[in-house]
């Protein structure tokens, strides 16, 4: 086990009766890294999230989180640990800073020292102006950024997110994502954060990418698209079976069939496409190549896509 990390995650499985919600994940988080955690609905994500924050005991394996196991020391854990939940905990009645008083009272904390530390942490997130306002009168944004000051008023070292950006407008989020760059800058706090949002992975600097309960990727974005072999190109074609054959046996192409399409990934794409074209006159009604995307890498390690209902997703393709 690595000494330094902030998180280290050894063989860690958890199941509910029969079903696997955790198998055998392993990872570790560095101190100061905003870390991911990606993958669809019932990929695992809020299990382990649970586990982390001492919800839920593991069945197997360990869960560190700065040198304190998760099972064995839950509260010296959670003193290190800020919680902000999926579901929105504020009292809408009170103002963020009651709402801030009271959960200091929590860790112990009163007079001078917890009005001092509010003002720092409103100040920090841009909400000193708002403090005596109620919370039912904040915008979405607001609200969110109270619940990320009522996680780190206690000064933890390490920041648990479930799906913070959930729920959020456009332009909420990216007020969120610089008020964790702001924080993450600041030094002294490590984030860990759930998502299903593909352009919100993007932005994290390291991100382990799960999919019914097993961790099949994980690297920088970066590093984890350039596992793609070049670009990729999807195509429209009314006989998609057909034209797979013979992508086969014409240019020894391996495509996959998505919804009526076929998809695979070329060294050059953009050049490929008019080769493409001419082979099959009349079959092709339509083509796109791209970059990969965090969406083309979840393909590429599971042989389905990251939403298989066909839903759009918020943040990807």
């Amino acid at each position: 086990m690595s000494g330094g990390a902030a998180v280290e995650v050894t063989g860690l499985s958890l199941a509910y009766g029969s079903r696997k919600a955790l198998d055998e994940l392993n990872f570790s988080v560095q101190p100061g890294e905003i870390f991911g955690l990606l993958g669809p609905n019932g990929g695992g994500k809020t299990s382990l999230f649970r586990v982390l924050a001492t919800l839920v005991p593991p069945d197997s394996g360990r869960a560190v989180v700065f040198g304190c196991d998760v099972s064995r020391e839950p509260r010296q854990v959670r003193r290190r640990i800020g919680v902000v939940f999926q579901a929105q905990n504020l009292d809408r009645k009170l103002t963020p800073a009651e709402n801030l008083r009271h959960q200091g009272h929590l860790y112990g904390l009163r007079g001078a020292p917890l009005r001092a530390r509010i003002e720092q942490i409103l100040t920090q997130l841009e909400l000193l102006d708002r403090k005596n306002d109620l919370v039912e009168t904040l915008s979405g944004g607001q609200r969110r950024r109270v619940e990320l000051a009522k996680g780190l008023l206690h000064r933890p070292g390490l920041l648990l997110l479930d799906e913070p950006s959930t729920g959020l407008d456009p332009g909420a989020r990216l007020s969120l994502w610089k008020h964790l760059r702001s924080l993450q800058a600041a030094g002294g706090v490590t984030i860990l954060l759930t998502t299903h949002l593909l352009d919100e992975a993007e932005k994290c600097d390291r991100l382990a990418i799960l999919d019914h309960g097993r961790m099949v990727a994980s690297g920088t974005p970066d590093s984890l698209k350039g596992e793609i072999g070049g670009e990729v190109i999807l195509v429209d074609t009314a006989q998609p079976e057909i034209l797979r054959e013979r992508l086969r046996q014409r240019f020894s192409l391996d495509a996959t069939p998505l919804g009526g399409k076929l998809r695979f990934e070329h060294p050059r794409g953009h050049e490929f496409i008019p080769q493409l074209v001419e082979a099959f006159p009349g079959e092709i009604q339509a083509v796109r190549v791209s970059k990969p995307t965090l969406e083309d890498v979840f393909l590429h390690r599971t042989g389905h896509q990251f939403w298989e209902n066909g839903t759009a997703n918020e943040g990807g393709r």
